[in-house]
């Protein structure tokens, strides 16, 4: 059983998955989300990266605009979402297409607690590293294949492409999202149903070890990314099967609640949220507003002109920061609509340090968001930047697998290792930098 002080750990033992391995075989976003969100929280995460090591990189999480440091030559620069997915991991550089490559692999899977991979069905058997053949080395091995339609089910749709924008249509979430007809449907502004799934894959692989810690037995999990997103969608299946509902779009507004919505103020906007019966009486007091018919829920839901009518009468005439004001002495649940230069500049975020600084080996100090959930005993972490591709292949083969230099020089010499150290490091370090 793993523990905090395994002794060919190579990541300093912190947060409650200290002493938990994890190889990482997965690419763009929701498998390499999975498996950041685990090294936040101590695990051990050795990214695998396949040729070519060096641009195109096999995985295009790392020249993902918008890249960083600016007015850098490419092969200097790193994608910011690069710098974010993949920070606390380790990076080795393996030809999993080469017998000696596949080898390695499983020297590593042997070693490890959790497997999380994001390739279309069927690529691993392919290379002849199918879950059986895996779970003979390691029984104990929880093994998670995160992919856009799953691993089983109709073959054109399982073998189909699928990114984040898939997920949401398919999931039947982009169905919900924007304006009314005839309006198009309005996807989410981030890769939401990418990062949502990696974090279903990550409590996914939790559970899976907790699982073999308990029976000595490890199994395969198939995580896919719109089913995902299907089960969020609250009564959205049960709408439809008991009443024949097809819900659709509402705006910012919410079908079945009542405030729940976006108003303007004097300098941007504000949501106000009012849902049950104290809160839209304390709401009430607060705008002014007199209509007793209205503290009926029933009646205020098909009549909703004229409150929200005299919500935005109210937040128009007042700055942001007047409405919070009002809404802290009412206890009324109104909060500015925050962009990121708001954050920036927001205490509360400074004092839950959501705002951290941390050293990235590439394009230096970089500032991003911190670790949630808290921990109060084994809090979560920034220990590290997101690799170079190949930083670790030395570390991790020697430490964790035993192997001698003489064979890390062969499997080199051989193309079945691989890195690509920046050049402007390797310049910095000629001059007497530290690597």
């Amino acid at each position: 059983m793993p523990s905090d002080s395994r002794a060919d750990a190579i990541v300093p033992a912190f947060g409650p998955l200290a002493g938990v391995r994890v190889i990482d075989s997965s690419r763009f976003v929701a498998g390499p989300w999975a498996a950041g969100y685990l090294a936040e929280f101590g695990a051990e995460v050795i990214h695998i990266e396949v040729p070519p090591f060096e641009l195109p990189y096999a995985d295009p999480t790392r020249t993902l605009a918008p890249l960083l440091p600016e007015g850098r030559p490419p092969a200097e620069q790193l994608s910011e979402s690069w710098i974010q997915y993949s920070r606390n991991k380790l990076s080795l550089g393996l030809d999993l297409r080469r017998p000696e490559g596949r080898a390695v692999f499983l020297d590593l899977l042997r070693k490890a607690e959790i497997w999380i991979e994001s390739s279309r069905p069927g690529t691993y058997a392919r290379l002849e590293l199918s879950d059986e053949e895996v779970h003979r080395v390691n029984p104990r091995l929880t093994i998670v294949h995160v992919s856009g339609y799953g691993q089983t089910g109709v073959p054109e749709r399982v073998n189909a492409p699928s990114y984040d924008l898939t997920g949401q249509a398919f999931s039947g979430f982009l169905s919900l999202q924007g304006d009314p007809d005839p309006s198009p449907p309005m996807r989410s502004g981030t890769a939401l149903n990418d990062t949502v799934t990696g974090l279903a894959a990550a409590g996914a692989a939790v559970m899976g070890y907790v699982s073999s810690l308990r029976t000595g037995i490890g199994q395969t999990i198939d995580v896919a990314q719109y089913e995902v997103f299907f089960t969020l969608l609250e009564n959205f299946a049960l709408d439809y099967f008991a009443r024949g509902v097809v819900r659709g779009r509402h705006g910012s507004a919410h079908s079945r609640l009542h405030p729940y919505d976006v108003h303007r103020a004097q300098d941007g906007w504000v949501v106000v949220a009012a849902p049950n019966a104290e809160a839209y009486l304390r709401l009430k007091r607060m705008i002014g507003f007199e209509d007793a018919r209205y503290d009926d829920p029933a009646y205020r839901l098909a009549h909703r002109e004229s409150v929200d009518r005299a919500i935005s009468e109210f937040c128009a005439k007042r700055t942001r920061s007047e409405l919070e004001r009002l809404a802290r002495e009412n206890d009324v649940a109104l909060v500015r609509v925050y962009d990121i230069a708001d954050i920036a500049r927001d205490p509360h975020y400074r004092q839950r340090e959501m705002l951290v600084d941390w050293e990235d080996p590439v394009v230096g100090k970089v500032r991003g968001p911190g670790i949630a959930p808290k921990f109060d005993r084994t809090p979560g972490q920034v220990w590290r930047g997101a690799p170079w591709l190949g930083q670790d292949n030395h570390a991790v083969l020697t430490r964790v697998l035993g192997y001698s230099s003489e064979e890390i020089s062969r499997l080199t010499r051989l193309g079945v290792l691989g890195e690509d150290r920046p050049k402007h490091l390797a310049r910095s370090n000629a001059q007497g930098a530290p690597p």
